[in-house]
C-alpha cells in the first residue's frame, strides 16, 4: 500500500460535532492485564496510540531534578541497535509519527501509523521504552539544548513568576521546584541517572492508554502484550501528596523592565472532589483567559491595565491550587492587584448571575465536541480520561452535567473557592504603589 500517512492527516475527523453526539467507547483487557480505552473507526487505515505514565518529574530526586525530562527525549534518541539517525531513519520508514514527553507529573508517549504496519512500529516502539541507548553523544547534546532553556526561562520574568509563586505554595514538595531542573543538577546528569529515571517512570502499573482508528478490540489487546514485553511491572512509589502552604501575602522579584508580571492564587479543588465541573464552570466564567470573562472585562476592558489577564484551576496528581497571571505596567501593577482582590471577593460574596451561567453553558457544551476532531486527539482523551479518574461514559454526559448546573450550585462553589484575604502574590518588575 503506497505511504500515505502524510495526506491523511487532514482526514482524521471521525466523529459528528453536534453537541449531543454519542461516541461509543469499548473497554479493552489485554491477555497480559493491560486495560485500554478505544474508538473504533475503519474507515481510515491510521491508528494512534497515547500512554500516559502517571509520576514525571516527582519522581526525580532533589539533586537529580530535571532527570525524567532529559531521559523521555531521549527516548527518540537511538535504541536497541539504532543510534539516533538510525531511530529516525526507522521512524521514517515506517511512515510512523512517534514523540515522547514529560512534565510534572507525567511521562506521555504518542504514535501515529497506518494499521497495515502496526506490528512493526509496535516493535519499534518496545525498543524505545524498553532498550534506550542513552548515547553519550545524545545525552551531550540534549543536555545542551536543555540547559540552554533554563538560561532563557531565568530571564523570562513569566517563568520567574511561576517558579517563585510554586516554591511559595508547596515549599519541599516536588511541586515547589522547577520541573525541567536548575543548571545545576541538569550539568551533573549522567547516564546512570538517565537509566535510574526511565526505571522510575516506565512501568505497567502505573500507565493509562487510549487508542483511536483502524483497529479492534481484539487487534489492539494483542498490540498491548506486544508493545509492552519486557516493561516492568511496578514503578517507583510516587511521593506525599502536597499541601498549599501560602498564606496571604506579596513577593517582589525586582526585574527592569516597563512592566510587572503578577502570578497570584491561592488554595484550590481536587480533581476527584465531586463539584470539581461546578467549579470549572465558575472558572470559565470568572477568568477563563478570554474576552468576556470578568477578569478581562474588568481589567483590561473598562479600565485598560492589561492585554490579558486569566486564571486556572491547576488541579495536579498530587495537589492542587487555584491559581492566575497578568502583566501590567509597573505603575499600574498596586491598582491591578487592587483590584484583583475586589474581584475575588466579589464573586464570593455575590456568585455569578443567571445570564453568565447560562452563556457559558452554551459556549462550553458547543466546543466541546470540537476537541474529538480525529485519531490522535481521540487517542489522547481517552487516555487522559482515564488517567484523570473519570468514567468511560464522561465524554457522553458532560455537556448534560454541565446544562443541569443551578445558579444555586454555583453560587455555593464561589463562596466556597474564593478567598480574598488568602491570595498570594508573586510579582516580577519595579512595580509601583506596592509594600
Amino acid at each position: 500500500m503506497t505511504r500515505l500517512f502524510a495526506p491523511l492527516l487532514g482526514l482524521l475527523l471521525l466523529l459528528a460535532t453536534p453537541s449531543r453526539a454519542e461516541i461509543e467507547i469499548t473497554p479493552v483487557t489485554s491477555d497480559g492485564g493491560l486495560q485500554a480505552w478505544l474508538v473504533e473507526e475503519r474507515s481510515i487505515p491510521i491508528v494512534a496510540l497515547e500512554l500516559i505514565f502517571a509520576g514525571g518529574s516527582t519522581l526525580d530526586a532533589d539533586d537529580k531534578a530535571g532527570a525524567t525530562g532529559l531521559m523521555a527525549a531521549l527516548l527518540s534518541e537511538g535504541a536497541g541497535d539504532l543510534d539516533a539517525q538510525g531511530f529516525a531513519i526507522r521512524t521514517e520508514e515506517l511512515a510512523a509519527r512517534i514523540s515522547f514527553d514529560a512534565g510534572r507529573d507525567t511521562v506521555s508517549v504518542s504514535a501515529r501509523f497506518l494499521s497495515e504496519d502496526a506490528d512493526a512500529v509496535i516493535d519499534h516502539l518496545r525498543m524505545a521504552l524498553t532498550q534506550p541507548r542513552f548515547d553519550d553523544d545524545a545525552i551531550a547534546r540534549l543536555r545542551g539544548q536543555l540547559l540552554a532553556k533554563l538560561r532563557r526561562d531565568a530571564l523570562n520574568p513569566n517563568n520567574i513568576a511561576s517558579v517563585a509563586f510554586n516554591r511559595a505554595a508547596f515549599g519541599d514538595h516536588p511541586y515547589g521546584r522547577e520541573s525541567d531542573g536548575t543548571p545545576e543538577t541538569v550539568a551533573a546528569l549522567g547516564r546512570d541517572d538517565l537509566i535510574a529515571a526511565h526505571r522510575n517512570a516506565i512501568a505497567r502499573d502505573r500507565v493509562h492508554i487510549g487508542a483511536a482508528g483502524d483497529i479492534s478490540a481484539d487487534e489492539l489487546g494483542a498490540l498491548l502484550d506486544r508493545l509492552f514485553d519486557g516493561v516492568p511491572d511496578t514503578a517507583t512509589p510516587l511521593p506525599e501528596r502536597a499541601v498549599f502552604q501560602a498564606g496571604g501575602g506579596l513577593e517582589i522579584i525586582p526585574f527592569d523592565g516597563p512592566q510587572s508580571v503578577i502570578a497570584f492564587g491561592h488554595d484550590g479543588i481536587a480533581r476527584d472532589d465531586p463539584d470539581f465541573l461546578t467549579a470549572f464552570v465558575l472558572n470559565e466564567v470568572f477568568g477563563g483567559g478570554r474576552f468576556g470573562t470578568r477578569l478581562m472585562e474588568s481589567l483590561r476592558v473598562q479600565r485598560g491595565l492589561t492585554y490579558g489577564v486569566g486564571s486556572f484551576l491547576a488541579a495536579g496528581l498530587l495537589g492542587e491550587s487555584y491559581q492566575g497571571r497578568m502583566s501590567t505596567d509597573n505603575a499600574n501593577a498596586g491598582a491591578a492587584i487592587e483590584l484583583l482582590r475586589e474581584e475575588w471577593a466579589a464573586i464570593a460574596r455575590d456568585g455569578i448571575t443567571e445570564e453568565e451561567l447560562s452563556r457559558i453553558q452554551t459556549y462550553l457544551t458547543g466546543a466541546y465536541p470540537l476537541r474529538f476532531d480525529g485519531n490522535a486527539s481521540i487517542a489522547s482523551i481517552m487516555a487522559s480520561m482515564q488517567y484523570q479518574g473519570f468514567d468511560i461514559d464522561y465524554v457522553n454526559i458532560r455537556n448534560d452535567l454541565i446544562d443541569a448546573l443551578t445558579l444555586e450550585q454555583v453560587t455555593d462553589m464561589a463562596a466556597r473557592l474564593f478567598d480574598a484575604d488568602a491570595l498570594y502574590f508573586v510579582v516580577v518588575g519595579r512595580p509601583e504603589g506596592l509594600n
